[in-house]
């Protein structure tokens, strides 16, 4: 029971951090750091980390050789654009339009995985993906004056595109994570992302004037590459081998609730009806779509 407990709190605060996240990646972009510089940081310091975290606990290391296109393709979609797309797309959006998009993961999930590994469609899932596509698209088409947003239409399509690669990448990592260990799957998915992203990333983050940072920077900095990428990972991986991938999955439902919270409050972005309207479309889409899951 404790060990649950643990667990539930772990899988809490990584959804807290990511929320957060929103809202602190806005801050220090584009004023002080480009998105790119941004990414280069993120995936750098977790690459340094995950294998610190190896040479402290060795084990297994290797990739199979049949296994070695599926990890690539994971480190293109689950880090190089699901990366590049985030951040550049929050840096242009809001965190409240962002943070909700980014929830039409579990929609693009099951029509992906019905795609690509054959799982059954019923009428009610085909429901739940018009229902998160209208929402999405209130949020896009309709114009928000908020002033955390300079290209609120673009940012929405670039975190748009920034889900689907990211469903794409849970849908193909399931049979690694039946053969490694999450550890495992995670180091080598940012390591072999990183090593495509960061030659593209590098020109900005040698760019950064770094000099214009203050402390509330550099832990701003640290809060998105310690924090919102390395500890948050691990959170969640913890949880998934204590409480399953579906009980873990479920938090994602709450991360729109403290990302508007910790907007509101920090970032002086506002919840508007059209907002509330689309929040609605969207958790009643993803929950039609993964109806029978929840329920089996």
């Amino acid at each position: 029971m404790k060990k649950n407990t643990q667990a539930h709190a772990a899988v809490l605060g990584a959804n807290i951090i990511f929320a957060a996240n929103y809202s602190i990646v806005k801050f220090i972009t584009p004023g002080y750091m480009q998105p790119f510089a941004i990414n280069f940081v993120r995936v750098a310091s977790s690459i340094i980390l995950f294998w610190i975290l190896w040479l402290l606990k060795p084990g297994p290391c290797g990739i199979q050789r049949k296994d070695i296109s599926r990890f690539i393709a994971c480190g293109i979609t689950g880090v190089l654009i699901n990366q590049i797309f985030f951040i550049k797309g929050l840096s242009l959006t809001t965190p409240i339009h962002s943070s909700l998009l980014s929830l039409c993961t579990p929609i693009f999930i099951t029509f992906i995985a019905a795609w690509l590994i054959k799982e059954s469609l019923n009428w009610m899932k085909l429901i739940g993906l018009a229902l998160g596509i209208f929402g999405a698209l209130l949020l896009i088409v309709l114009k928000d004056n908020n002033h955390t947003g300079t290209n609120i239409l673009l940012g929405d399509i670039l975190v748009i595109i920034n889900a689907i690669s990211y469903a794409f990448y849970l849908v193909m990592v399931r049979p690694l994570m039946a053969t490694y260990s999450a550890i495992h799957v995670i180091r080598w998915v940012f390591t072999i992302g990183g090593i495509i992203m960061l030659p593209l990333s590098a020109p900005d983050f040698f760019s950064t004037n770094w000099n214009s940072f203050e402390i509330s920077q550099w832990a701003a900095l640290f809060f998105i590459a310690i924090g919102a990428t390395f500890f948050a990972y691990l959170f969640n991986v913890y949880g998934i081998g204590k409480l399953g991938a579906s009980s873990t999955g479920a938090y994602i439902y709450s991360q729109p609730l403290f990302a508007a919270i910790i907007a509101m409050i920090f970032a002086g972005e506002h919840f508007s009806w059209i907002k509330g309207i689309a929040a609605v479309l969207i958790f009643s889409g993803v929950y039609l779509a993964n109806f029978k899951r929840e329920k089996s």
